[in-house]
């Protein structure tokens, strides 16, 4: 039986709020300097009332604002919302964060679409929360929820970070699963980027159980990666050829993808046992070479059901 998450009471951590207001601290004066000969304000110095982090309030020139160069692609739509609300309410309440580059630009890891909304209004400034640490950038996109992600954005998103912190931090990239959350997003990130359309969740959960994070440098750990990639795009089309097969038959199901990859894996299916990577990939490439569709029936499919799609 799992334990149930005990539950702080509430006072017990972090700051009092007479605690967070501070005058200027020396270390952000230099910050605060630059936001102004930026064309930016800025409006007060606090602490974050959670970790205790110094942190700057200010209105930043809207021109100036970017979002990080590995965020996930922006949806017009939401955009759109975003700024009918805004110019409904005629307030906007919710600061982004951001982050100074060396250049006087301004990254925004969880603001893009709000940004995005504000410069189709016409709008001179925004205001942000502005972080001394420019590092945060790479690890504040799991509190984004301003749009919920689907595996394919997650999957770019989390491929543009890593080749960007390749340049910048070339640690192992084990020492980033924080920023990426989950290894098999870097691999899918690379299928994404070669097809568009690829069926990422037909292998989603099989990758959790071969592709870890690894051990190698980060640039060492992308070259690798881009392999895996190579051959989980060659398994796809022998899937898909496969799936086409299935239909000529006349099997229609929105599952014929998930089943083939599943009838394909060596792995057991109830079991959360973990396997390498290019034995298990090769297995089913052999699999795959010796399919015969013409043994599969549409009552194969009915338990897939239950399990989700392929997306």
């Amino acid at each position: 039986m799992a334990r149930k998450k005990a539950v702080a009471e509430v006072g017990t951590r972090g700051l009092k709020p007479a605690e967070v207001p501070v005058q200027l601290p020396p270390e952000l004066v230099g910050l605060a300097a630059q936001i102004e000969q930026d064309g930016g304000r800025v409006l007060c110095a606090y602490r974050d009332p959670w970790g205790g982090h110094m942190q700057l309030l200010a209105a930043l020139p809207l021109d100036r604002v970017d979002p990080t160069p590995f965020q996930r692609d922006l949806s017009s739509a939401h955009v759109s919302r975003l700024a009918l609300v805004i110019e409904k309410l005629d307030r906007f309440l919710d600061p982004i964060i951001a982050v100074r580059t060396d250049d006087g630009r301004y990254w925004t890891p969880n603001g893009y679409h709000r940004t995005a909304a504000m410069k189709q209004l016409g709008a001179s400034s925004i205001v942000a929360i502005v972080l001394p640490e420019r590092d945060i950038a790479y690890q504040i996109l799991a509190l984004n929820t301003e749009k919920a992600h689907n595996l394919k954005e997650k999957s770019l998103e989390v491929i543009r970070m890593a080749r960007d912190l390749a340049h910048l931090d070339p640690r192992p990239e084990i020492e980033f699963s924080l920023q990426f959350e989950e290894a098999p997003f870097l691999t899918l990130g690379i299928c994404y980027e070669q097809h568009a359309r690829f069926s990422g969740g037909a292998y989603h959960s099989l990758l959790k159980r071969i592709d870890q994070f690894l051990e190698l440098p980060l640039p060492e750990a992308l070259e690798l990666r881009e392999r895996r990639a190579e051959k989980l795009l060659k398994l796809d089309e022998k899937v898909s050829e496969i799936v086409q097969a299935l239909r000529d038959q006349g099997i229609e199901s929105p599952y014929l993808k998930t089943y083939v990859v599943a009838r394909l894996s060596p792995l057991p299916a109830r079991r959360r046992t973990t396997a390498d990577y290019d034995e298990t990939i090769d297995a089913m490439l052999k699999a795959a070479a010796q399919f015969d569709p013409a043994h599969v029936r549409l009552e194969d499919l009915v338990g897939l059901a239950a399990g989700g799609s392929e997306e």
